[in-house]
């Protein structure tokens, strides 16, 4: 079976690292940690994830959603995790769902192996509770025209 790789884009160090070290002894590979956006986009273009974790409020001003779009030009999904929800629930058109913080690390790696599954045509595994899905078409990841 081939490994999944993971990619956390999140300002604040520990959420990140927790979730990175939770995510990793669940069997999948996480790239490195970063929160700004060019970074990010150098992480991404290196190593193609499988899917990217994105906060919204990211180091520098630097803008999650924005982030998410030339995530998902690249072709690469994005689960958006970030306290904003409203501002989550705007950006449907670039991201395949969004997970609210507080969220409980373990819930995450739940919600991380249900969108890899929907992303592979699998609905067979329940959708966690805190995990808000967009609209199926989001898993097309054909570009928007």
């Amino acid at each position: 079976m081939t490994i999944q790789t993971l990619m956390i884009v999140e300002d604040e160090a520990l959420v990140a690292i927790v979730l990175r070290d939770e995510l990793q002894e669940a069997g999948y590979k996480v790239l490195d940690l970063t929160d700004r956006h060019n970074e990010a986009l150098v992480v991404a273009k290196a190593e193609k994830p499988n899917l990217a974790l994105v906060n919204i409020r990211l180091a520098g001003g630097d803008n999650g959603i924005e982030l998410a779009e030339h995530l998902k030009a690249m072709g690469i999904p994005v689960l958006l995790i970030s306290g904003q929800v409203s501002r989550a629930s705007s950006a449907k058109t670039v991201a395949i769902g969004s997970m609210p913080k507080p969220y409980d690390a373990a819930e995450m790696v739940l919600a991380v192996a249900y969108l890899l599954a929907r992303l592979k045509g699998d609905h067979s595994l329940p959708r966690p509770e805190q995990l808000e899905v967009f609209d199926d078409e989001s898993f097309e990841l054909d570009p928007a025209a």
